[in-house]
């Protein structure tokens, strides 16, 4: 049986100025999404009549009205899985609310809309009278509580994990849109291709790793998988967080009384007196595997960007813009001891001296 699926909205693509270099763009598109992390996250049921909206019926070519309001039970579900996300020890909190200009997150249970949230901050450009999320199916029905720990996901930033380019899958492209033509998705080939065959930017994925036990990977059926051969008969994630999804929403989001490592590691530590434009490059090798900050600490307008060397050749690993503000732009990544890495810093302008520091430790 084929599965239902959570179907992104598509977001118009963030435009920069031309002329960016590669590893600034990688930068500015990494965490564009991401929540600041405190922020008190509000949620909002829609529950009344007149929150609706005009829907197709597929396969007649006629539309029909639906109300957003969803049952007690279905809401119920909901809160528990907002629950399981904050009792991870997130950074972020989260509240329903009564009045729908309080909320960020706007939870509609609409039937024949599917399952989908915007993603992350996307949130904030959606009108106070409009949906961030919807729920489009039972989710008291067995297997279905995932789909709520999904959406939630989204909500926080998170991406689908199949679309990851280090999944490394071949899909049979003609069978997956033969599959998700039909019901219960009734997918357009646009809709199939955005939230399916479409490889992410490596900048905006989870992480570096493919995750296949990922509550944001979809299950797929039979046949429509090539390569990796273990995966032609079928995908089956569990439906529920796995450790990497538990580790990559604690990264970006750490609770706020975390204790700092007791010792220090400075691997450079002097004063680069960049000037504007100017850039540099260092080297990085990590005394122990663990979780380290990379920061400019200066009044400037800078990037900071981590590689990864493989096969003598730095490939981009993370990176961070501070958006032209003057404060500092800071980059949290898990090094691992005996790889090397390599740091560039580049300061745009200046608002202060221009000297800036680097540290990673």
């Amino acid at each position: 049986m084929t599965q239902r699926y959570c179907s992104l909205p598509q977001q118009p693509a963030p435009s920069y100025a031309p002329g960016l270099a590669a590893e600034r763009l990688s930068a500015l598109l990494s965490g564009r999404q991401m929540w600041v992390n405190g922020t008190a996250l509000h949620y909002y049921f829609f529950d009344a009549d007149t929150d609706a909206s005009v829907i197709p019926v597929p396969g007649t070519g006629e539309t029909r009205r639906v109300a957003w309001a969803g049952a007690e039970e279905q809401r119920d579900v909901v809160r528990e899985c907002f629950r399981e996300w904050q009792d991870l020890g997130v950074g972020v909190s989260f509240t329903e609310v009564a009045d729908r200009r309080e909320a960020e997150l706007r939870i509609g249970f609409q039937p024949g809309d599917g399952s989908w949230s915007t993603v992350g901050r996307d949130a904030l450009s959606v009108g106070l009278n409009e949906r961030t999320m919807n729920l489009g199916w039972d989710l008291t029905a067995p297997g279905q509580r995932g789909t709520a720990l999904h959406e939630i996901g989204h909500a926080l930033g998170m991406l689908h994990e199949h679309q990851s380019p280090f999944a490394g899958i071949h899909w049979d492209d003609e069978a997956v849109y033969a599959d998700l033509a039909g019901p219960p998705n009734f997918w357009s080939r646009d809709k199939t291709f955005f939230n399916i065959l479409r490889k992410l930017d490596p900048s905006e994925v989870n992480g570096s790793v493919w995750d296949p036990q990922s509550i944001m990977e979809y299950p797929f059926s039979s046949g429509l998988i090539l390569e990796p051969e273990q995966f032609r008969g079928g995908l089956h994630p569990p439906g529920t967080m796995s450790p990497a999804d538990k580790e990559f929403v604690l990264r970006w989001y750490p609770p706020a009384d975390r204790p700092r490592p007791a010792a220090l590691v400075p691997f450079r530590s002097a004063p680069l007196r960049l000037g504007p434009g100017e850039q540099a490059d260092f080297a990085i090798e990590p005394p122990e595997t663990r979780e380290y900050t990379v920061g400019t600490f200066g009044d400037g307008d800078s990037v900071v960007v981590v590689f990864e060397e493989r096969d003598g050749e730095p490939r981009y690993l993370c990176g961070q813009d501070d958006g032209g503000a003057p404060h500092n732009a800071t980059v949290r990544v898990r090094l691992v001891k005996g790889r090397r890495y390599f740091v560039r810093v580049r300061l745009y302008s200046t608002w202060g001296s221009g000297e800036t520091a680097v540290m990673c430790w």
